[in-house]
């Protein structure tokens, strides 16, 4: 049995994400680690872990962006979901999120804190539907949306991908 997009939305209570598609919170944990005891581009306390429910369709896209943390993202079902991934020393890897094993997908991923990266569907018509957890736990404020300009002028051989996966 295969749910429509409309059906997950519903069912997991899944909101608008800002970087395209659905999410929602399912985990935050209740401690917290001091700004005293974090790297220093850190402001104020974090939640020691988050997670969220993430919903992407082939008709979006999540733009390029980074945080100060890890991000580990499970796959979950619908389509594979490609994540591209700039690293700080400029090297670009797309990976493929799903369960097909025989063809290089893999179910989990770690995206190092600091590193530009992005996702999208792989087949048309389609969705993915994908979880993230992040440690030290995410905040808003440790989130950095690329701007297309100044990430092609620090990244200029990967102006292709940078330019079809930004918005502004």
């Amino acid at each position: 049995m295969s749910l429509e997009i409309s059906e997950i939305v519903e069912k997991l209570a899944l909101t608008p994400h800002p970087e395209g598609g659905f999410y929602k919170e399912t985990y935050r944990s209740k401690e917290t680690i001091s700004q005293e005891e974090l790297y220093p581009n850190f402001e104020g306390s974090r939640n020691y872990s988050t997670g969220i429910y993430f919903l992407l369709t082939s008709d979006n896209f999540s733009a390029f962006h980074r945080i100060k943390q890890d991000e580990m993202w499970h796959f979950y079902m619908g389509s594979p979901l490609f994540v591209h991934v700039i690293y700080q020393d400029g090297t670009y890897k797309r990976y493929t999120l799903g369960t097909d094993f025989y063809n290089m997908q893999m179910p989990q991923l770690v995206v190092p804190a600091g590193c530009w990266f992005a996702s999208s569907v792989k087949h048309n018509e389609a969705y993915s539907l994908v979880g993230c957890t992040v440690a030290p736990g995410f905040d808003f404020d440790d989130f950095e949306l690329a701007e297309r300009n100044k990430l092609i002028s620090e990244f200029p051989e990967h102006k292709t991908v940078i330019t079809e996966l930004t918005r502004v």
